[in-house]
């Protein structure tokens, strides 16, 4: 199994200090949060290229999760789709500078809790994803959709629409456990035709509370057998206590 870590738990940390902290622990992977205003591709492309460097320097796998605050693939405002996919073609680029392997999104959520409505914001999302999907691979990069928590305003909030979601923009699966925990029936996500990577934590199958392994009730044997994990939860300490749960065999 190789393990990574979201930067999330790291936010205010630089670059060198990431590359560092992941060497020094052993981690494998690690998936950069592009959401600060270091790692915002706009900026990081404009202000911060020069300590890509260090990125380049690495054997530790790259991925990177694209902005999504205040974006939205499946928004029925033109204007917010375009900035959303221009983002994505953002995070793309700055992946190829960085060596990056993958990005993963997320596909997108509705204000408006009526089907009318959801059925035709998940048509802007595909249509939004699918855009920026053949971008990616022209890039050479992968795009992976993210599963979302059991709510009806999100999308893939089930592991049918997630794989729907795949299947019809053609990207790839990162599949969201402790998201999925909040279904009820997270060992369907596992059986996703197209999943790159996993993102770890666990919640009391209600919230996505983001919690060490162990702390919530995810049953952990679900996940056995399961490669290219990123542990991604609020602090680092955290974030090893639940890697050793899984060098020891969920113990």
């Amino acid at each position: 199994m190789k393990i990574g870590f979201s930067t999330l738990a790291l936010f205010a940390n630089s670059f060198d200090e990431w590359i560092q902290t992941a060497t020094d622990d052993n981690f494998q992977i690690m998936e950069i949060l592009c959401e600060g205003p270091w790692t915002w591709p706009r900026n990081a492309m404009k202000l911060c290229k020069d300590s890509f460097e260090v990125f380049k320097s690495s054997d530790i796998d790259l991925f990177l999760h694209a902005p999504t605050i205040d974006l939205n693939p499946a928004s029925l405002n033109t204007g917010i789709r375009e900035e959303t996919l221009r983002q994505l073609m953002e995070t793309v680029d700055m992946a190829v500078e960085i060596g990056a392997v993958a990005i993963t999104t997320h596909p997108g959520l509705i204000h408006r809790l009526e089907d009318r409505v959801r059925n035709m914001g998940m048509h802007f999302a595909v249509e939004t994803l699918k855009k920026a999907n053949e971008y990616a691979e022209d890039r050479g990069i992968i795009l992976s959709v993210e599963n979302m928590p059991n709510k009806y305003a999100y999308f893939c909030n089930s592991a049918a629409e997630h794989q729907y979601f795949v299947d019809e923009c053609g990207c790839h699966a990162t599949v969201d456990i402790g998201h999925a925990n909040t279904t009820g029936d997270p060992e369907s996500f596992l059986q996703i035709n197209g999943i790159y990577y996993y993102h770890l934590s666990d919640n009391n199958g209600e919230k996505d509370q983001h919690l060490s392994l162990g702390e919530g009730n995810l049953d952990l044997d679900i996940i056995n057998g399961i490669d290219n994990v990123i542990i991604e939860l609020n602090n680092y300490e955290s974030v090893l206590k639940s890697r050793e749960i899984l060098l020891n065999g969920f113990k």
